[in-house]
Order: structure tokens, then sequence, then C-alpha cells
């Protein structure tokens, strides 16, 4: 992987949280525009950091929250909404992209981004694995209402079920190139379930990052040419 830093803001501390700054997808990146007042001066920073690296920026017009709340799994983007993100800015994004967008629910407030509650295993954009099967995920299922588990379960039908005390350390909130993830060490049963299909976890300490309700994705946004 290449990868690029971005400079800190003084008064924004959160800024760590880098997947909330924007979705960047075919060198278009949306910028955010967040739910609190404490952030929205982030959104305008990120974005000036993509037209400084070349990006095509795309100002929103809805409050959202960047991969905090947008993953791209194969050719498909799932979005969040519940807590942060407003389900308006789902057709905004698929507008703008092109791509199927599947909006699901979040409904428990310790999972307020849709990244705290799925870890993306296979990222690569037309993904096929050896079976002829498509990327896979890993989710929480009590963090989705009804509808939302009832697409998960079509859709992903194979996907790692992650346990409560796995997902309250924020387990799900990962990063990885389809063998090698990177985890919260404390997400024990998480790791066994990625080493018996394959992958191969890193876990890492992030008690720090936890204690602002963070982990590895929170400060990790993919940039995508």
């Amino acid at each position: 992987f290449d990868v690029h830093l971005i400079d800190p803001i003084d008064g924004l501390p959160d800024m760590v949280y880098a997947a909330d700054g924007g979705f960047v997808l075919d060198n278009i990146a949306y910028g955010a525009s967040f739910t609190y007042p404490e952030r929205q001066p982030e959104g305008p920073a990120y974005m000036d950091w993509f037209r400084e690296n070349g990006f095509d920026v795309k100002v929103p017009e809805n409050i959202n929250e960047g991969e905090g709340d947008f993953l791209l799994v194969g050719d498909v983007i799932l979005a969040g909404t519940g807590f942060r993100s407003a389900s308006n800015s789902h057709q905004e994004l698929a507008e703008l992209y092109g791509r199927e967008v599947v909006t699901l629910e979040l409904v428990n407030p310790s999972f307020y981004h849709l990244d705290t509650a799925i870890a993306v295993l296979d990222p690569q954009p037309g993904f096929i694995g050896p079976d002829g099967s498509g990327p896979n995920i890993a989710y929480l299922p009590s963090a989705f209402n009804e509808q939302g588990l009832t697409v998960l379960r079509e859709r992903f039908p194979d996907a790692i079920l992650v346990n409560e005390e796995d997902a309250a350390v924020l387990g799900l909130n990962s990063f990885g190139d389809g063998y090698n993830m990177v985890i919260a060490s404390r997400a024990t049963d998480f790791e066994r379930q990625l080493r018996e299909r394959g992958y191969n976890p890193i876990g890492v300490d992030l008690s720090e990052l936890l204690l602002g309700g963070g982990g590895v994705k929170c400060c990790t946004l993919e940039l995508r040419r």
C-alpha cells in the first residue's frame, strides 16, 4: 500500500479518524458533511487535501460521514444510516459513482457508524473467490434492524458473525487486503474465525483509540484512483 498522511489542524482532534473525512472511488472524492458542529470543519479540511492531491472533489449536499458509513464491497457500496449519515446521501452517492448503493439502518447507538458493525474482508472490486463466490464480510447482527439483516443474510450467506464482546472493542473496525486483516488484539474470537477462514489476522493494541470511540478502520481512508 502507498500510505499518505494528512497534517492535523489545531482544534480538530477527531481528524485522526480519517475514514470519516470522505469517500473516494474512481478518483472522485465525495466530501463529508458532519452531523455534529464540532466536527463540521473537518469536511472542508479533507476536501482541501483531496484537491491538493489530484482528486476530483464533490461537495456533498447531504449529511454524511464518509467511509465511516460507506463501505465498498466488490462493486457494491453498503451505506449506513440511523445515527450519523442521512439516508438521502445514499442517493447522492449512487448518482455520483453509478454504483449500486444498499442502505442499512443501524439501531444500536454503540455502533453508530457502519464501519463499527461491518468489516469488509475482500475489498478489491470484482473479487471472485476460489469457489466462485464474491467478496465477503463480517458483521454484528444486533447492530441492524430486521430489514437490514435480511439484506445481509441474502447477499452474504457465508459471512462471519461476530459476537458482542468482540464488537464492543471495535473488532469489526478493521482493515485488510483480502488476506491480511489488521484488527483489535482484544477481538479474540473474531481472530479465531478469520484464521479458520484462511485470513491472516494481525492484532494491534487500540486501547487509546478506543477511549475516543475509534479503531483501525476509523483511522484509515482508502484512496481509490
